[in-house]
């Protein structure tokens, strides 16, 4: 086992003997280096092994020792043994690992290396275009330089020459003898002694020859860049005029306009001038002489505009904020325009009970695997064509009670609502609202039984529950269809279809798509990438790219349109929901969306529609009396309120929440939502929740990162919730805190006066006997005198002999003095008892 040297193998650590050295040998990609050997006392380097060497070596390689135990060296366990080669093994795997991280840095330097020699060839790229330009720029001004130096040098020999003045006598008859000509309407006979008498006269004049071709351009002067900037034909022409006027005599005036101008509540002096078609300097004028020192920008009110417009002789047109939303006219369609169009049906019913489900097997989708908590919380718009080849606008509504708006939203713009019911579970709270809101809307209802696969299911108790709310289908002789369907297994799908198909043909439902576009808002929400962006159901009318739209207090222009299934489209016609991106804000879900001509309308009839909104809240918080304002703030001194910041992702969501959250609360407590929009929390939100001490909701959104950051260094919480009623839940046990505790009052004992005692220094003592229960000396006490209570307080004292007592049992005699009380009899009363706080919740 010993090589000629009488050595341990190489690799192998010494045997028995405390001197023995340690081996360290390195491997790499199969050859085998020079071998270290450290002993205590000297350091020995090994050469590299030859060819014949290296044989006898790998005979006692660690591999041939481990499978060949009579290799193995003497002295060595074998426990030892396999310790040793782990630990050879590990060296080996570490260096692997040291070459993997030499090879990944080298790469991660070379990838370093190749981006910074893109930057510095962009930056040397950037900096030949910038040369360049300046180099074009340079160029153009000194062709400027020279041709303004040209002109101005041919202005100047112009100038060097004044021309002759000829008689007065001259003069008029040449101007009689043009008017003449002009009235007659033909030249005269053009003699060569005429001729040449004109040209002299003209040359005598300065002008030079043939003046024709005086200030036309010419085709020389275009391309040698001579001749500069010339009159217009009009103007030379309304010379010609002026002249021909003055030389008759005629004072000729042109007749002023009289304009009908459009009188708003208020204008300023510039605008009123503009649409006056006057100078702004006149205006200024004419209010002077009224006594009104104003400039063009100041505003001035419609009655003072009023005497203005009638002092320039025009007439004076008033207009109220409220005309700028005439531009949104109401288009008759004539019946030779209209259309057939898809019909639009609404799928509303309680929560949990299958209606996206249900949709999603129509759609033959999955919709329903990403809502949270498998509940849908926002209004999903789709297109889906029949096997029949019917197209079909599907809404889906959620279903849990907080969205009720959405509900009422989705029905006034269906044209068909198919109430969906569990066959297991029957009419519910949202089923019967659900139909309400159809009633209200006035559209007719398709009944939906679900989930007659389940075992449990009971239709005909679904079709009886109905009764109750005035809805009776066709299987009781009504006038409702209804269908048994299964979301699960597709049972009864193609029924339903039929039912919707035929609703909607004996509904006839028709449409203008040449008109301009009009459409309700379904959802709105704040896209990080694309702005805000607004899923609209298209009404009536066509909407295409680039139309100019106004929708409740936002305005914008069609960016993109993008389908229900992600796909960009060109125009949307009726009965189509699309997303429209290109607004300049996020409008509320519900609003109308109408296509105006020009952006400046769009402008004008959204900043109308926003100072409107702002006077009607500040009308709606206002008191109108002071002692309404004295009552109000009263009743909120008594009132303790849960401020909150709102943000969602989308508005329909938002408004859900908001409304949700302002029926928490009782005649204590109440949540005040500070403030509530869509997309990220940003640092604003977290600022403003800081001054008002108000946490941070989030619904599927989440904070940017310095929003965060500010955050955690003012101390504001922020919560993320994804289902609607894990929010309203922890609202509701939050805004409990701020209740005060409930007191509640129990007996434990009574006492009665059999001897008063006066004592010195404590005053008026009482001997009593406990009667029933227990005498503490924490307890509040009530002192009973013919069963009126006459005194309620607490006890000074409680002796048991001469000692100080915590208790007192019942049968037991005892001395009691009241605090801050003295009148106390014989035979009086002490009732026992404890007071106890409990929580309360709403």
């Amino acid at each position: 086992m010993s090589d000629r040297d009488g050595k341990k193998p190489l690799g192998l650590g010494g045997g028995a003997g405390g001197r023995s050295g340690q081996v360290k040998q390195s491997f790499s990609h199969g050859r085998t280096h020079n071998v270290v050997v450290e002993t205590k006392r000297k350091r020995v380097v090994t050469p590299k092994p030859s060819a014949a060497a290296a044989t006898g070596l790998r005979a006692n390689t660690p591999a041939a020792v481990a499978s060949d135990p009579s290799k193995r060296p003497a002295g060595i366990s074998e426990a030892e043994m396999e310790r040793r080669l782990k630990a050879l093994a590990a060296a080996k795997a570490r260096e692997a690992e040291d070459i993997a991280r030499r090879a990944a840095e080298e790469k991660a330097r070379e990838e370093e290396r190749e981006r910074r020699r893109a930057e510095i060839e962009a930056k040397e790229r950037e900096e030949r275009e910038r040369e360049e330009a300046l180099r074009l720029k340079a160029e153009e001004d000194e062709r400027r330089a020279r041709e303004a130096e040209l002109r101005a040098q041919r202005k100047a020999e112009v100038t060097a020459k004044p021309p002759e003045r000829t008689s007065a006598t001259t003069d008029r008859a040449a101007a009689e003898a043009a008017a003449a000509r002009a009235d007659k309407g033909t030249a005269p006979r053009r003699t060569p002694e005429r001729a040449r008498t004109e040209v002299e006269r003209d040359k005598g004049k300065g002008r030079g020859g043939d003046t024709r071709r005086e200030g036309k351009l010419s085709l020389t002067q275009a391309l040698s860049g001579e001749g500069g900037r010339v009159r217009s034909l009009a103007a030379m022409k309304r010379k010609q005029e002026k002249a021909r006027a003055k030389a008759l005599g005629q004072s000729h005036r042109a007749e002023k306009q009289v304009r009908d101008v459009q009188l708003p509540e208020t204008i300023t002096v510039g605008e009123l001038a503009n649409r006056m078609a006057e100078r702004s300097a006149d205006v200024v004028k004419s209010l002077m002489k009224m006594g009104m020192m104003v400039t063009a920008n100041q505003t001035i009110d419609a009655d003072t505009a009023e005497l203005v417009i009638d002092e320039f002789g025009h007439r004076a047109v008033r207009v109220s904020d409220a005309d700028v939303e005439q531009v949104i006219d109401s288009v008759e369609d004539r019946d030779e325009d209209l259309r057939p169009r898809p019909p639009i049906v609404t799928i509303m019913g309680h929560v949990d009970h299958g209606k996206t489900s249900l949709l999603d097997r129509i759609r033959q989708a999955n919709v329903v695997s990403g809502e949270a908590g498998g509940i849908t919380q926002h209004i999903g718009a789709y297109q889906v064509r029949a096997e029949s080849g019917a197209l079909l606008t599907f809404l889906d509504t959620p279903g849990h009670a907080a969205f009720t708006s959405m509900r009422a939203r989705g029905a006034n713009v269906t044209d068909i609502v198919v109430l969906v019911v569990a066959a297991d579970d029957a009419v519910m709270p949202q089923t019967v609202e659900a139909i309400s809101h159809a009633k209200a809307a006035g559209v007719p209802m398709i009944v939906a039984i679900n989930k007659i696969d389940k075992p449990t299911a009971n239709p005909q108790k679904v079709r009886t529950d109905l009764l109750q709310h005035e809805v009776v289908v066709e299987a009781m002789s009504g006038d409702v269809q209804d269908v048994e369907v299964s979301a699960h297994t597709g049972q009864g799908v193609d029924q339903l279809l039929e039912a919707i198909a035929l609703q909607a043909e004996i509904l006839e439902l028709r449409a203008n798509p040449e008109r301009a576009a009009l459409g309700a808002v379904i959802e709105a929400k704040l896209d990080v990438g694309r702005g805000p962006v607004a899923t609209v159901l298209v009404q009536n009318g066509t909407l295409k790219q680039g139309d100019i739209f106004v929708v409740g207090e936002q305005w914008g222009k069609v960016r993109a349109l993008i389908n229900d299934k992600g796909d960009r489209v060109s125009e949307a016609g009726p009965s189509t929901p699309v997303e429209v991106l290109g607004l300049n804000g996020t409008p509320e879900a519900g609003d109308v969306l109408n296509v105006v001509e020009t952006e400046a309308q769009a402008r004008e009839i959204a900043s109308y529609r926003i100072q409107a909104a702002k006077d009607k809240r500040a009308a709606a918080g206002a008191a109108t009396t002071l002692q309404e304002l004295m009552a109000k703030a009263k009743a909120d001194e008594n009132v303790a309120e849960l401020p909150v910041v709102v943000k969602a992702d989308v508005q329909g969501s938002a408004e859900a929440i908001v409304q949700a959250l302002e029926k928490v609360g009782n005649d204590e407590v109440r949540v005040r939502v500070l403030h509530y929009g869509v997309g990220a929390i940003t640092e604003s939100d977290v600022g403003l929740a800081e001054a008002s001490s108000a946490p941070v909701i989030g619904f599927n959104v989440r904070a940017n990162a310095p929003a965060r950051a500010s955050a955690n260094q003012k101390g504001v919480e922020i919560r993320y919730y994804s289902i609607i009623y894990d929010l309203i839940d922890d609202i509701k046990a939050a805004a409990s805190g701020l209740l005060s505790a409930e007191v509640r009052e129990n007996f434990i004992g009574y006492a009665e006066i059999k001897e008063v005692f006066r004592v010195t220094g404590i005053g008026n003592v009482a001997g009593c006997l406990v009667t029933e229960g227990v005498a503490r000396r924490s307890a509040g006490v009530r002192l009973l005198r013919d069963n009126v209570v006459i005194h309620e307080g607490t006890l000074k004292t409680l002796k048991r002999f001469k000692d100080e007592v915590k208790e007192v049992q019942s049968g037991q005699e005892c001395g009691m003095a009241f605090e801050n009380y003295d009148d106390i009899r014989k035979g009086d009363v002490i009732e026992i008892f404890e007071r106890e706080e409990v929580e309360r919740k709403l």
